[in-house]
């Protein structure tokens, strides 16, 4: 049962239940208008109008045109110059609330070769995602397609369209979705977590202050949280661990992570620019991209190899993987046992989930102890039902987070107030109305994500860190009463949902569980962590968290 935590640190100051207890006035709502026209950025002609969060015909009866979408400024390239001069690229999310702010619900973008319709509330996001069809499509990272055509690689399920993305995506997800495999991998993430707990007291019982037992030791813990995502992610996907708990961890595994990094903050960039005209002039930051992406793959080709080697060897000796009593093999080992996939596009797809399971996982972990060490009373509760519920386990991982839902709702709070990708996109496959403003099929609509969380107009009380918001019988705390879901986007939607969910998911609450269980968390200061977009979201520096013995 979710327990209710009524006191609680806002992103902004601190606060209680309700604003009324805060001294701090409520957040002005959208002025819902009626549709308005734009003169260079600005919306003019806007007039008052009902809180429905539906925005009303104009005088004439009439759907208004997509030409009539307020936006940003009609000039692509005009855009892109004002992006960079004012360094939006880095602060997209927080351009995104102010323009929501200044513009209403929807507004049209056009930046360089990007051009989109944005949306914050959910019952318009219910209605694109009830227009993706049975192949949606979200935007392609045309540089990422770009290096894989230029070094003919095939691409993963990630890169891809239509069916032949359906008919890899079912493959994928009886390996990766399914409850029969989750259940296979649930104790090599909670092994993982467990020697990650095991290493930090060591830690803090070499290094930090205070008598034996009970010492205390303040560190970014960012480093270490990376090494915990990539061992983890390759103890799922090779099945086995590749020793990034030493002392001494391996030169190329943190090159992984620094490729990664660098891959992820070139990427931006390279949304709204052709990256094949940059590949021929040999543009640095094409360069960097690439180069970026050609480690990972080198780095993955190894691990694979070895993957194959021993799967080809444990097949010499008669022992199938799955067979019983025989250890679960990754998620490497399972497709390449089945065979429904060729060896390339196993390489593919098991680099994407590879370069996709480390930040993504270890940035919200790194908000997640921050939240946790600024509001000491949401803490404790969720430390309780943790033990409660290992108690309960018998030493089941599922069961342990199944008694545990607190866990659950701490991610989904922190993916609501800092969500890893600022936008979930689709393509409609037919023309659709939103807001009262028609939009052609096959237009880029984007639900934004960070000004969603954030939303008076969606959350009760939105800048409150409050993990048992999730169990109420109003899911999210929201607004609204039956307007339904769309509140938890972090990880996408339906079918093409994010293919690595319930390894990040799961991965990310036994974390949580075993440093809940030996430490208590605190931070020396409770301001905002000011946050910076590269292709996810995270600090611009890495908050430092106090981990005391209990």
């Amino acid at each position: 049962m979710y327990i209710r935590v009524t006191v609680c640190v806002r992103a902004q100051q601190t606060c209680g239940s309700r604003n009324l207890l805060c001294g701090v006035a409520p957040q002005r709502a959208f002025s819902m208008a009626a549709a308005g026209t734009v003169a260079h950025g600005k919306l003019e002609g806007r007039k008052a109008a009902e809180s429905t969060g539906v925005r009303k015909k104009g005088v004439d009866g009439r759907v208004r045109s997509f030409e009539e979408i307020p936006h940003t400024g009609r000039r692509g390239w005009v855009n892109l110059v004002k992006f960079w001069r004012e360094d939006r690229f880095r602060h997209l999310h927080l351009h995104m609330e102010r323009t929501f702010k200044a513009l209403g619900p929807i507004y049209r973008e056009h930046v360089g070769t990007q051009s989109s319709v944005n949306i914050i509330l959910p019952p318009d996001i219910a209605e694109l995602f009830r227009s993706e069809g049975i192949h949606p499509r979200r935007m392609t990272l045309q540089a990422w397609a770009t290096h894989r055509e230029t070094r003919q690689l095939s691409k993963g399920v990630f890169l891809k369209n239509g069916e032949e993305w359906r008919a890899d995506r079912l493959i994928l997800n009886r390996e990766v979705m399914m409850s029969a495999p989750v259940k296979h991998f649930l104790p090599l993430l909670d092994e993982v977590a467990r020697d990650f707990s095991r290493m930090l007291q060591a830690r803090v019982e070499k290094e930090g202050r205070g008598e034996d037992g009970k010492r205390s030791l303040t560190v970014d813990p960012s480093p270490d949280l990376f090494r915990f995502a990539l061992e983890a992610s390759c103890h799922v996907l090779y099945g086995e661990r590749i020793g990034l708990f030493s002392s001494s961890p391996s030169l190329e595994s943190q090159k992984f992570i620094w490729a990664v990094e660098r891959m992820l903050a070139t990427t931006p960039p390279l949304l709204y620019l052709p990256p094949r005209l940059l590949l021929r002039i040999g543009a640095p930051l094409w360069t960097q991209h690439a180069n970026a992406w050609d480690h990972i793959f080198s780095h993955a080709e190894a691990r694979i190899q070895k993957g194959y080697q021993r799967m080809s060897s444990s097949q010499a000796r008669g022992s199938g993987a799955g067979a019983a009593g025989v250890r679960y093999t990754g998620v490497l080992g399972q497709l390449m046992e089945k065979g429904q996939l060729s060896l390339d596009l196993i390489k593919a797809n098991i680099t994407e989930l590879m370069a996709g399971g480390v930040d993504t996982t270890a940035v919200p972990l790194q908000f997640a102890l921050f939240e946790l060490g600024r509001n000491p009373e949401v803490q404790e509760r969720v430390r309780q039902q943790v033990r409660a519920s290992c108690a309960q386990a018998g030493g089941d991982p599922q069961k342990a987070l199944q008694g545990a839902p607190l866990l659950k709702g701490t991610i989904k709070e922190i993916l609501r107030l800092y969500p890893v990708g600022t936008t979930v996109q689709r393509y409609p496959i037919k023309d659709i109305v939103i807001q009262n403003y028609h939009i052609p099929a096959g237009t880029m609509v984007q639900a934004c994500l960070y000004p969603l969380g954030r939303s008076p107009d969606v959350f009760e009380d939105p800048l409150c860190f409050d993990p048992g918001r999730w169990g109420s019988s109003r899911e999210g705390g929201q607004r609204e009463e039956g307007a339904g879901g769309f509140r938890s986007l972090a990880f996408g939607f339906g079918a093409r949902q994010c293919v690595g969910r319930r390894i990040a998911e799961n991965e990310m609450q036994f974390l949580l569980m075993h440093i809940l269980l030996s430490f208590h968390l605190s931070v020396s200061s409770s301001e905002d962590i000011k946050t910076t977009c590269t292709l996810i979201l995270q600090p611009e520096t890495p908050p430092r968290i106090t981990f005391s013995q209990l």
